[in-house]
């Protein structure tokens, strides 16, 4: 029971932490979704040049994602010449490893990688809560049991996603230099593990 009830408690403070460290304000009632549109397009393939660190390995390369079906897509990264670095697919729940190099096969990075990328293509998700500050709204939501917050721009742009942990955020997704419904620049910032991932659009 006494564990029950600590569980409970850090569940709370994982829900509220980021929410109350950056002084948002709860909105009452909320019938909205939250939407990332920056790989919808079934016609597109989305390109970037990507540096991704992980420890003390640096990958440079071609980052790209395409959407296969309304559920289903597929996200590759192979060097400039062409050799792949790795190979997913993410379809409704399920991740499949078509391919990935030596140095990134390890469970535990596979978990994360799956679980950033998984944030990075959703498209649409049921909101539990609604925050606003100034302009800035800012959506709770959660994908397969993970706590995340979607930032909004006035003009509805998807801005940022940050995963929170039990204590603290741990992955914030940056959008910026947005056109349309792409997000040119892309960051992935860990604050708990040395892994960042960097895109930049190829036009």
């Amino acid at each position: 029971m006494r564990y029950l009830v600590i569980s409970l408690f850090f569940c709370c403070i994982s829900c509220t932490s980021y929410i109350k460290k950056n002084n948002f304000k709860k909105v009452s009632e909320t019938t909205v979704s939250a939407h990332n549109p920056y790989f919808s397009d079934l016609t597109k393939d989305y390109v970037y040049k990507a540096n991704i660190k992980v420890y003390d390995n640096n990958f440079s390369g071609i980052f790209i994602v395409k959407k296969i079906s309304k559920s289903k897509h597929r996200i590759v990264f192979t060097t400039e010449m062409g050799a792949k670095i790795f190979d997913f697919t993410f379809h409704n729940n399920d991740f499949k490893v078509n391919y990935v190099i030596e140095n990134l096969d390890k469970k535990l990075l596979l978990n994360v990688l799956e679980k950033d990328f998984r944030m990075l293509v959703h498209e649409q998700q049921s909101v539990i809560n609604e925050y606003v500050k100034d302009a800035t709204t800012v959506l709770e939501t959660k994908i397969e049991g993970q706590t995340s917050f979607y930032e909004f721009t006035p003009k509805g742009k998807l801005t940022r996603i940050v995963r929170a942990s039990k204590r603290k955020r741990k992955v914030d997704i940056i959008f910026s230099t947005i056109s349309m419904d792409t997000a040119k620049n892309i960051q992935i910032l860990h604050h708990n593990i040395k892994l960042n991932i960097n895109l930049k659009a190829i036009n």
